[in-house]
């Protein structure tokens, strides 16, 4: 995944930047950047973070990324913002996308014409890409907008020059862009909690593929906002801070509703007698406060995340390693857990291994019985809109292994358009397999159209592919 955030101040936006891009850090863990244009023209820096806090990379640098307007980034992908020369002239950029047509651009679109550095994985630079399509055109609102309509995938960005920002929010606006005003300065930025304690106010959040141009005085409407959008509905479920606020709807509201909703659909059910509610850190226990609330049973922290060496919920990219460091970074406190049936939420279960040992732990600790409730449905298709680590691997989701021993034969996506009915024997059965095989005393999903009434906003504006496969 990835954040950015853009700033454009009458007297110098470095102090700005700094902290607006370093409230992304829960966005991404291997690369940062900040851009600035001030008098000394244009100046960039790069670090790896991985293993190391942003502020820690950056702050002996703040001295030489002097200027009144800058653009930054953390993401888990390419190195970040770029700085290009052109017809257009010099501007920087930076962008969190998806490119799935990436070798069609550059193909027929590109027609050889330009040339790209490899990153280390082999793929070409996506943010590189993005800045070769918009000098396709003849002016730079004619090439941003060129590169939302070509891009298959999603695509948003910021791009700085000497007379302003723009900033392009992806074409059915499946990550957010929201910006931000005080006096004497104005900003964009993925988080919109991410200005507040610089002293910013919300001004609006941009609309799907919507374009404009900002400054310190305010922001201008180049390109108007579609019709139609798809927003991620997994920014509420896991991947947005809890005082992130998108579409006018709060991260930790939305999850306190899912609990709730969550609870009701348990009092509808069979009977289970839990002593406690816990959620697994950090994005599982607004889940848990609402469940426990709705149901009037105690809330607990049984598990303590340990956060002095592990302040940020990301993993490290090295899959042999996720199982192991998402296991020593919670604690428990086996006084809470002891002879208890626990009810534990989490985001998601995608493929089921650090579950299965949290729950594993749980009865080493002394616990009677753990009951599963994610906080969202089944995940059954990988994401193809956004870098989402969450669901990318269709082969490694718990419940595609499970169908595919139910079904004993190749899983084609109408099949899994079966499983995903919650009301559907088959259904019923890949839950049911699902939760023996990871060893839960029971499981019990989050319900699509429950998920949807807690993010509250008309769900034909929000993207649920990885749970039906729906475009």
């Amino acid at each position: 995944m990835g954040g950015y955030f853009g700033v454009a101040s009458k007297d110098s936006c470095t102090f700005d930047l700094f902290f607006g891009v370093d409230y992304h850090s829960h966005l991404g863990t291997r690369r940062a950047g900040m851009a600035v244009y001030g008098n000394k023209g244009f100046r960039k820096a790069i670090h790896s973070i991985e293993g190391t806090a942003f502020r820690t990379k950056f702050d002996k640098e703040l001295g030489d990324l002097v200027g009144t307007m800058g653009i930054g980034c953390i993401s888990d992908f390419e190195a970040q913002p770029i700085h290009v020369r052109s017809h257009h002239g010099s501007f920087a950029i930076t962008t969190v996308s998806k490119i799935n047509n990436a070798d069609e651009i550059v193909e027929t679109i590109l027609k050889g014409n330009a040339h790209f550095f490899e990153m280390s994985n082999g793929e070409i630079n996506p943010t590189e890409l993005v800045a070769a399509i918009i000098n396709q055109k003849e002016n730079l609102i004619e090439g941003i907008q060129y590169a939302l309509d070509v891009v298959d995938g999603s695509l948003s960005l910021l791009l700085l020059t000497p007379k302003g920002i723009y900033a392009a929010r992806d074409k059915l606006g499946r990550t957010p862009i929201v910006l931000g005003k005080k006096e004497d300065a104005y900003c964009a930025s993925f988080e919109s909690f991410a200005y507040q304690n610089l002293g910013y106010t919300t001004d609006r959040e941009l609309g799907p593929g919507e374009i404009v141009v900002f400054d310190a005085d305010g922001a201008k409407t180049l390109v108007d906002p579609g019709k139609k959008m798809k927003m991620c509905t997994f920014l509420w479920i896991y991947y947005g801070y809890p005082a992130a606020t998108y579409e006018g709807v709060n991260v930790e509201s939305m999850r306190y509703e899912c609990g709730r909703y969550l609870a009701r659909r348990d009092k509808e059910g069979e009977k289970i007698n839990v002593d406690v509610v816990a959620g697994v850190p950090d994005s599982g226990i607004a889940h848990a406060v609402g469940y426990a609330n709705e149901a009037g049973i105690p809330f607990s922290r049984p598990f303590i995340k340990y956060t002095p060496t592990w302040p940020r919920s990301f993993m490290p990219t090295i899959q042999t390693k996720r199982d192991m460091i998402a296991h020593m970074k919670l604690l428990a406190v086996e006084e809470l857990i002891r002879d208890k049936s626990l009810l534990l939420i989490d985001d998601s279960i995608v493929r089921g291994t650090q579950l299965r040992e949290t729950t594993e732990y749980l009865f080493d600790a002394g616990a009677k019985e753990v009951h599963i409730r994610p906080a969202c449905p089944p995940l059954l298709f990988g994401c193809k809109y956004l870098n989402f680590s969450r669901s990318s691997s269709e082969m490694e989701l718990i419940s595609r292994r499970v169908i595919e021993e139910l079904e004993g034969t190749e899983v084609t996506p109408e099949l899994l358009k079966e499983y995903s009915d919650p009301d559907s024997e088959k259904y019923q059965a890949m839950v049911d397999g699902i939760c023996k095989k990871l060893k839960f005393t029971s499981l019990r999903y989050h319900r699509l159209d429950d998920m949807l009434a807690s993010v509250g906003i008309d769900p034909e504006k929000l993207c649920t592919y990885c749970w039906n496969g729906e475009e």
